[in-house]
C-alpha cells in the first residue's frame, strides 16, 4: 500500500475511545470478520472502515463503499451482483457488481439500517451462502471479502422494532465498534483541526493561519452536532478567512506557523481548558485528559501555565 493511501486512512486522536477502536482494529485486521461500526453522522465511520482495510495485509483487493439508502429497489440487483449481456432491456455488455469488484477486499455498507427489507433478504442470503449470481447467468461465483457495515443508529433496538432484519444483523454484528461524537472527544479536537488546517492549506494553496487562545477555546467548547465533518468544514473556513460562527473571536491571523508549533500550542490550551473545567483540579484534569499526573506536572511546567490555573 502507498505512503498516500496510509496517510489518508490515520485515525486521529489520543483520547481512550479512538486508543481503543485502534486497537482493536490492528488486532482484528487480518481476520474474515465482520465487523459493525455505529455512531452518529460525521463521526468518521468510514474512516474506520478505511483504516481496517488498510491493515489487512490479507486483504489485497479493492475497498468497495455502497449507500444502503441511495439504491433505487429496480437497481439493487444490477448494481450489488452485476449483470450479463442481455440479462434485461439495456443491458448490452456485462456488469461487474459491487461485491465482486470488492473480491479479496473490502465491501462497505454504509447507512445500512435504511436498506429495504426486501433487499436485506437477498444480501444475508449472499452472507449466508458465501456465494452469488449475476443477474442472466446461472453461474455461482464464491463471495471472498470482509463486510464492514455502518449506522448511525441502534440495529439491535431496530431489529427489537422489527425495523430490521434480526438475522441480518446479528450476521453483521461479529465485531461491534463504536465511534464517539467528537463533544465526548474534546481532546481530540487541537490534533484534528491542526490536521485539517494543514490539508486545507495544501488544497488551497495557502498558508495556513495560526490561531488563538481564545479560538481555540471556543472550538473545544463548542458541541459539535456535525461531528468531525463540521470540524473539517470550520478548519477550512478558517483557512480561507472566511467568517464562521463557531469561531466569534474576529482577532487577526497571524503569519503561517509549523505543525510542531501549532501542536504545542493547542497543548497549552488544551490543558488550560481541562484545569479550568475541573476547577484546578490536576489530579481530575490528569484523569480526563489520560495523562499521568507526573506527565500532566510537566507540561504544565513546560507550557508556563499560571498557578491561578491550578487548584490551591
Amino acid at each position: 500500500m502507498s505512503n498516500r493511501c496510509l496517510i489518508d486512512t490515520i485515525l486521529i486522536g489520543r483520547s481512550p475511545a479512538i486508543e481503543g477502536i485502534r486497537r482493536s482494529i490492528l488486532a482484528l485486521a487480518d481476520t474474515p470478520v465482520s465487523v459493525l461500526i455505529v455512531g452518529e453522522t460525521g463521526t468518521g465511520k468510514e474512516l474506520v472502515a478505511h483504516y481496517l482495510h488498510a491493515h489487512s495485509s490479507n486483504r489485497t483487493g479493492n475497498f468497495v463503499a455502497l449507500n444502503c439508502g441511495g439504491l433505487p429497489e429496480g437497481l439493487f440487483e444490477s448494481e450489488v451482483f452485476g449483470h450479463e449481456p442481455g440479462a434485461f432491456t439495456g443491458a448490452i455488455r456485462r456488469r461487474i457488481g459491487r461485491i465482486e469488484h470488492a473480491q479479496k477486499g473490502t465491501l462497505f455498507l454504509d447507512e445500512i439500517e435504511s436498506m429495504p427489507c426486501d433487499q436485506q433478504v437477498k444480501l444475508l442470503r449472499v452472507l449466508q451462502e458465501q456465494k452469488f449470481e449475476r443477474l442472466g447467468s446461472n453461474t455461482p461465483i464464491s463471495v471472498d471479502c470482509r463486510v464492514v457495515a455502518a449506522a448511525k443508529h441502534d440495529l439491535g433496538e431496530l431489529s427489537r422494532q422489527n425495523r430490521f432484519r434480526d438475522d441480518l444483523y446479528y450476521r453483521l454484528n461479529v465485531v461491534p465498534l463504536e465511534v464517539p461524537p467528537l463533544r465526548d472527544r474534546r481532546e481530540d479536537i487541537p490534533l484534528l483541526f491542526a490536521h485539517f488546517v494543514i490539508q486545507a492549506s495544501l488544497r488551497f494553496g495557502r498558508d495556513a493561519p495560526i490561531i488563538s487562545n481564545a479560538q481555540l477555546e471556543e472550538l473545544l467548547a463548542h458541541d459539535w452536532p456535525g461531528n468531525v465533518r463540521e470540524l473539517q468544514n470550520v478548519a477550512s473556513r478558517f483557512v480561507l478567512g472566511v467568517s464562521c460562527p463557531t469561531l466569534i473571536s474576529r482577532q487577526p491571523f497571524k503569519a503561517a506557523a509549523s505543525l510542531s508549533a501549532q501542536i504545542r500550542q493547542f497543548e497549552r490550551c488544551l490543558i488550560k481548558h481541562e484545569l479550568r473545567k475541573q476547577n484546578g483540579c490536576v489530579a481530575a484534569a490528569s484523569q480526563a485528559l489520560g495523562l499521568p499526573k507526573t506527565t500532566l506536572y510537566e507540561k504544565i511546567r513546560k507550557h508556563h501555565i499560571a498557578a491561578e490555573h491550578l487548584e490551591t
